[in-house]
């Protein structure tokens, strides 16, 4: 698999916000697929392969474009412990 080297801004222009799409969710452009959807996706246990044979047109660098712009969205976001994890 090639991978291309791009700039972060290059990459984040793979996803898209528009809100007559999937309520406003990110999705990678051109696509219906977000990026909350990608990311669940992986996290079950899909690999980069299984997915990009899954969906048509979608490239390694759009599933690379999700992961960015979630690391992006949670750089601000201060986490506080849940209520039963208190001690």
């Amino acid at each position: 698999m090639e991978v291309k080297i791009m700039t972060e801004n290059q990459m984040l222009e793979r996803i898209v916000i528009n809100p007559k799409v999937l309520v406003g969710k990110p999705v990678i452009k051109g696509t219906r697929l977000s990026v909350e959807y990608i990311l669940g996706l992986l996290a079950q246990g899909a690999t980069f392969n299984e997915i990009l044979q899954e969906y048509d047109g979608l490239t390694s660098e759009d599933i690379q474009a999700c992961f960015l712009f979630a690391t992006k969205s949670l750089e601000s976001i201060v986490f506080m412990p849940l209520a039963g994890e208190l001690t």
